[in-house]
């Protein structure tokens, strides 16, 4: 029969489960794990956790799961973590912590049509930031809409790496049609380099990329590097996907599409535009990850500071930090896990634009220009990396100075 301390080590390694294939980072699933077995008296308890797995053991318990990587949910991470809290606070029994998981991991997803509506709108908000005006925005809201559909209905049985693929390529091509539909239709200018710039930003890693560096900066090198690793592949796909994208373009028109670089509006570039659009974006893209509801605002507003102190320094650097104080900030006062609000604000920052400019330049042989601009994006990477890890780790030492963690 079974024990209460083999069920409450049982009822751990569930919710350990449910956060690591949801987006959660390391740290916080070996803390929730080990609080869970604590709080129900469980002794010479040992948890280890990878990117993709999980062991866990006590002096009557023993047990390791492989835990394929999924579609992130950040609304049952948010749950996990109140659940947590309240097993801690002694509110919770053993009978409904096993209830709660098991709603929470059978919890549904976001709807597709909410889904279709975040990737619409924040690829039309991200175009403008990436230098779009706004008949580029227009123009990268139907492909948004179309995209999102692929996304929300196609995409989600693929391995991660082909559905990368994929959808560069048909976020590509979808912008690449557009571009000749709307330069026969219409007389203002629009900018293709600008329209998938826009649209790859929703195809991004933002779970695996932030995750990986808050890994580092709590010096878990192997899943950091693992999963940083993962974000690297994902990149390479969607650029490989583009490069596919024009390749097929130039063999039905005989003639390679020509970009200029960089292209930036003149009335979309003013800052509160720019911080508008930051703030639409990143709050549409909470919607992609499975962000409550309840924290849309907010992860808007992580965004948009991050933008705003990017356009004002033009320093990556700065700007990665200040998205991981604010985020530090709204997780303290919300009581929600920090990832939450890290992965959507961080995203305005990815270096888009690189993959496109990288991939384009690769195509049209201009070997020396994919190299630099490769290496510009390799570093924002970097800056990025840097930034939340300084952060983060400044967080840590407070937080372990009072005795919190």
């Amino acid at each position: 029969m079974e024990n209460d301390h083999e069920r409450a080590m049982k009822l751990a390694t569930e919710a350990g489960h449910i956060l690591l294939e949801n987006g959660a980072e390391i740290s916080r699933v070996e803390d929730t794990m080990r609080r869970i077995a604590t709080t129900f008296g469980v002794d010479e308890k040992s948890f280890f956790v990878l990117s993709n797995g999980i062991i866990a053991t006590a002096r009557d318990y023993a047990w390791a799961e492989f835990i394929p990587i999924k579609g992130t949910q950040l609304s049952r991470v948010a749950d996990v973590n109140q659940l947590s809290r309240d097993v801690v606070s002694g509110r919770c029994t053993l009978d409904e912590l096993e209830r709660r998981l098991h709603n929470i991991r059978n919890s549904k997803a976001k709807p597709a049509w909410e889904r279709i509506f975040g990737v619409t709108l924040g690829v039309s908000a991200f175009c403008i930031n990436f230098g779009g005006s706004f008949m580029d925005s227009f123009v990268t809201l139907m492909v948004g809409l179309l995209l999102g559909t692929y996304m929300a209905y196609f995409g989600k049985n693929m391995s991660r790496i082909f559905n990368s693929l994929t959808c560069g390529i048909v976020g590509g091509l979808l912008c690449v049609g557009a571009y000749h539909i709307a330069t026969a239709l219409i007389d203002t200018p629009v900018h293709l380099a600008n329209m998938i710039i826009g649209t790859i930003i929703a195809l991004v890693p933002g779970v695996p990329f932030t995750n990986g560096m808050r890994d580092l900066a709590n010096e878990d090198y192997i899943a950091g590097s693992t999963r940083l690793i993962d974000a690297l592949i994902t990149f390479l796909c969607i650029a490989i996907g583009v490069v596919l994208a024009l390749q097929l373009d130039n063999l039905v028109f005989g003639d390679l599409l020509k970009q200029e670089w960089p292209v930036v509006d003149g009335v979309t570039s003013a800052w509160y535009i720019q911080l508008a659009a930051a703030f639409v974006g990143t709050a549409s893209f909470s919607i992609i990850f499975g962000t409550p509801r309840k924290y849309y605002l907010e992860c808007g507003f992580v965004g948009m500071v991050g933008w705003a102190v990017y356009i004002f320094t033009d320093s990556v650097f700065l700007a990665a930090m200040s998205v991981a104080l604010i985020a530090h900030a709204f997780a303290g006062f919300r009581h929600c896990p920090v990832t939450v609000f890290m992965i959507c604000g961080i995203i305005p920052l990815v270096p888009g634009g690189g993959i496109f400019w990288t991939s384009y330049f690769i195509v049209t042989n201009q070997l020396l220009l994919a190299a630099d601009t490769g290496f510009n994006a390799v570093k924002a990477a970097i800056a990025i990396a840097g930034g939340i890890i300084v952060m983060t780790a400044i967080f840590y030492r407070i937080l372990k100075k009072y005795k919190l963690v």
